[in-house]
């Protein structure tokens, strides 16, 4: 399962350091080429909840197999991309494709790790399966940084022998799993898939339009409205996408909320630390890649002792604990980020990914633990769903206080310089855009710029430890101590289930 899910991690990031050379080549516009990496984010955001509950309704591996070619097959389309005027809306096409394979194999997959171990065993297992799987984002900006130096057609042809790898080890463990038949709810599903994909869409284009555009709010509230309307739908109906009852177990509502406040950081900080290891530490973008491995040599080690903690004890503490490592950490690293220095921010770096590690694994793997036998797919669903989503309103908060403090520190510059303050706000706003500008090369941007792009970041950091720092609060205040019962792992949603189709 890690071989299958290894693929959707990687392609988070790998496209990303491609996206110059397949700009240049193809002749993509600049929306083109966003949408070549937002597309496969938003219906991978989009279809989650399907695919975790088509996973319980059909069978977890043939849901892992189906996501896998489709992941796959996708890929080798998006190697083959052809020059000229389909270029772009074929590029787009196949990475909403593989969105789709990846948001139909990612539950399933998880659905089969969690029913393979006892309750007791899982947070080792799970641990390793997240460690290994979340190690793999950071290795795609290093990946993609050697294999675009080939071609970049080779960061999507690299997922074909791992599919195959994959799919060989599928045939001969033949992993036991269970199914629950039931009718599919397209009602719902046209909800969610509505709702999840307009908001994110919003958040996704508010770098781009901007927040003063009247289309990002009618995008967002519109989102929200339709997912309301999803859960109040989903109340009334015999056989529900998501049964929305399984909320009422406060540790699932309460890691649902933790996993979402601290997705606002997780998958951003990948972007941001590696715009800034290429602007202000002026390093290639392979080299900013190992920058990103820091992170995860303590995410990978801290989520193994996290994982063992929840075996041991319960979720509370190794959640709670991570959380304010993290918040630490990341206010460790936004002190030392205007140093300059890679080497005075390192063990902050570390420090932050161990937090980050230490709080992830336990808890997803409580969360999913929440759930019944029959569930574990609508539960990774669900989870998945709300961190995706979590993870694009991250970036576009983020993403606008980074332009905003940018717009800030440079325009003070210029001042300094002696440029007119109506010409030094315009330049500024020219200069903020360097960073999603698409170019290669670093070596022209001035110094003053490296150092207004390190003190933007420095506030982003402080933000995220801020929001860790909430992460925490929230830990405190949902979890209960202790372990958790075997029989609330087994009956619990189940019976709400049941409740719910005798209404």
């Amino acid at each position: 399962m890690i071989f299958a899910v290894a693929m959707t991690f990687i392609d988070q990031t790998i496209v990303s350091i491609a996206v110059p050379e397949i700009q240049r080549e193809l002749g993509l516009t600049a929306t083109g080429v966003q949408w070549a990496v937002n597309a496969y984010l938003l219906t991978l955001a989009a279809f989650f909840a399907f695919g975790g509950r088509l996973a319980d309704t059909v069978g977890h591996r043939k849901m892992v197999v189906l996501g896998v070619l489709l992941f796959a097959g996708a890929s080798a389309c998006c190697g083959f991309t052809p020059k000229g005027d389909f270029a772009e809306a074929w590029l787009i096409t196949f990475r909403a494709v593989q969105g789709l394979g990846g948001a139909i194999m990612f539950p399933a997959a998880l659905a089969i790790v969690v029913q393979s171990f006892a309750l007791r065993e899982r947070g080792r297992a799970l641990a390793l399966f997240f460690g290994i799987a979340g190690g793999l984002t950071a290795i795609g900006p290093v990946l993609g940084g050697y294999l675009t130096q080939w071609t970049w057609r080779a960061i999507f042809w690299v997922n074909l022998p791992v599919a195959a790898i994959a799919l060989i080890l599928i045939a001969v463990s033949r992993p036991e799993t269970e199914s629950r038949p039931a009718r599919m709810d397209y009602r719902g599903l046209a909800l969610i898939v509505s709702g999840v994909g307009l908001s994110v869409f919003g958040f996704q284009q508010s770098q781009t339009w901007g927040w003063s555009n009247p289309a990002i709010g009618l995008c967002i509230a519109l989102g929200i409205l339709l997912l309301v309307a999803f859960v109040l739908v989903e109340k009334r109906t015999a056989s529900p996408l998501i049964q929305v009852d399984i909320f009422r177990i406060r540790a699932f509502a309460a890691q649902n909320l933790v996993l979402g406040i601290s997705m606002l950081v997780f998958v951003p900080v990948f972007f941001f630390s590696s715009e800034y290891a290429q602007i202000a530490l002026g390093d290639s973008s392979s080299e900013a890649g190992i920058f990103l491995l820091y992170f995860f040599i303590g995410f990978v080690i801290a989520s193994q002792l996290g994982g063992r903690m929840l075996d041991r004890i319960g979720a509370k503490r190794p959640v709670v604990l991570g959380c304010v490592l993290a918040a630490v950490g990341f206010y460790l690293w936004a002190r030392d980020a205007t140093t300059l220095s890679f080497s005075s921010q390192q063990w902050d770096v570390v420090l932050a990914g161990a937090g980050m590690g230490f709080m992830l694994s336990p808890a997803s793997t409580d969360a999913v633990n929440r759930a019944s036998r029959l569930s574990y797919g609508e539960a990774t669903g669900i989870t998945q769903t709300v961190r995706n989503y979590a993870a694009s309103l991250g970036l576009a908060i983020l993403g606008t206080v980074l332009v905003t403090e940018l717009r800030s520190q440079v325009t003070g510059s210029l001042i300094a310089q002696g440029v007119p303050s109506a010409q030094a706000a315009s330049q500024a706003a020219h200069l903020s855009q360097l960073q999603s500008s698409g170019t290669s090369s670093t070596a022209a941007i001035p110094h003053f710029f490296r150092v207004d792009f390190a003190h933007a970041t420095q506030t982003v950091l402080y933000w995220m430890a801020a929001i860790m720092a909430v992460a925490a609060v929230a830990a405190i205040a949902g979890l209960r101590p202790g372990l958790q019962a075997d029989s609330v792992a087994e009956e619990r949603p189940e019976t709400a289930t049941e409740q719910d189709h005798t209404r």
